[in-house]
């Protein structure tokens, strides 16, 4: 059963005063993100002078959410109204991020707190992800969905482009303080456009109460498991996650230590990732529907995940290149792969079982991500960044097997699948 929409369908989401401010929110809140997510590395690893260990550690601190209350999550979620929970989580987290900057005038900051920081904001992030991804299906038609989430990649991608770079001068000009205090002002102002969303901010259904958390779990786990399009995908995406992990703990080392870029220049170079993000939330409608949803999943990360094998080819100078082309291939894949699994999971997901299916969904991604940050941590110690590279490169091409040896091979759009 489709999700209830809650509002009459406007012409375009553009017209649609809750969707504008919804969207606005996301915004503020990824740049905040993303500027954190350059800074609080750059701390560790250029004022701290953090081993890739505690790199590693740091990295999988802020996913490590995921792993410890990410099952749950999904039905705490599915209980309460969720506009308001995204708001509470947006404040906790900026509450968060400016014990950093105190430390930092104080003169005892430390990467155990910054591992503290990352770990307590990435268990707020889980709750305000869920709710995040459950709510656009009461905020918009269904119809809408491929169009909102697009719009909302687009902002993501858009922070990925500029949010490192920011962030990355920020710290070379001023120290940790300015840019952790820009994230933890995003995300104030993220719960202030939140709470200017006229349309109602759904009671939970019914069905959302009945039984246990434990029971409710295993539903949602159950869904996952008997649903073949989405069990293929969820493996793709935690596969692809792991190795992405993997290469974000050695990456900024890569970086700073191997290539010898300043902090500015690896947030710049870090920003392709997300101009390949925003070419493809221009395009992905399109691409998606004439090549088909279904099989847009498995045929855009076969030709575009390859390219991050380019990475480790970088040196310094003009042998950056690779790099660059790399990252910008590999970041148009991604948000297009994205945008077509996510819609597909709003579109078919029961509205009670919604919010318990993508915390599932996330719990496995995600985790993935954090037990690969781990990884890399480990292998960065034993084979240096270079090598570290190389396998997370070769993983992340693999990780296209999981849907393209699946039934969505032979299937155009996710209709014929669910039949």
């Amino acid at each position: 059963m489709a999700r209830s929409v809650t509002a009459p369908r406007p012409a375009s989401l553009l017209a649609h005063r809750g969707f504008r401010l919804f969207w606005a929110a996301d915004t503020v809140s990824q740049f905040g993100t993303y500027v954190g997510n350059t800074v609080l590395p750059l701390v560790a690893a250029t004022t701290l002078a953090a081993t890739p260990l505690e790199m590693g550690v740091l990295g999988a601190a802020e996913t490590a959410g995921y792993l410890l209350i990410g099952l749950p999550a999904g039905v705490w979620v599915a209980r309460t109204r969720q506009r308001l929970l995204m708001r509470r989580t947006a404040v906790a987290r900026a509450l968060l991020l400016a014990t950093v900057p105190a430390a930092w005038w104080l003169g005892v900051l430390t990467t155990v707190h910054l591992i503290v920081v990352a770990l307590l904001a990435g268990v707020c992030a889980v709750l305000f992800d869920i709710a995040h991804q459950s709510h656009l299906p009461a905020l918009v038609a269904r119809g809408r969905l491929l169009e909102g989430n697009a719009r909302l990649q687009s902002s993501q991608s858009l922070a990925q482009i500029t949010g490192p770079g920011i962030g990355g001068t920020l710290t070379q000009l001023t120290g940790a303080a300015a840019p952790v205090l820009g994230t933890a002002g995003g995300y104030v102002l993220a719960a202030a456009l939140l709470r200017r969303v006229r349309e109602p901010d759904p009671l939970p259904p019914e069905e959302a109460s009945r039984g246990s958390v434990a029971g409710q779990v295993r539903e949602g786990l159950g869904y996952v498991a008997r649903t073949a399009a989405l069990r293929a995908i969820t493996c793709c995406t935690a596969t692809a996650n792991l190795f992405s992990g993997v290469l974000s703990a050695v990456n900024v080392l890569f970086l700073t230590r191997t290539l010898g870029l300043s902090d500015a220049a690896v947030g710049l170079l870090l920003s392709v990732l997300g101009l390949g993000g925003v070419l493809a939330a221009a395009t992905a409608g399109r691409l998606i529907r004439a090549v088909g949803q279904a099989r847009a999943v498995w045929l855009v990360p076969l030709t575009t995940f390859p390219a991050l094998l380019l990475v480790p080819l970088a040196g310094p100078g003009a042998r950056l290149t690779p790099a660059v082309l790399g990252l910008f291939v590999t970041g148009y894949g991604t948000v297009v792969y994205n945008i077509a699994q996510v819609s597909y999971r709003q579109a078919v997901c029961p509205e009670h079982m919604l919010a318990r299916v993508n915390a599932t969904v996330r719990f496995v991604a995600f985790g993935a991500l954090t037990l690969g940050t781990l990884t890399g941590g480990v292998l960065g110690e034993l084979l240096g960044s270079r090598g570290t590279l190389w396998i997370a490169a070769t993983g992340s091409c693999l990780a296209v097997l999981w849907v393209l040896c699946s039934p969505l091979r032979n299937l155009r759009d996710f209709e014929r699948a669910e039949a």
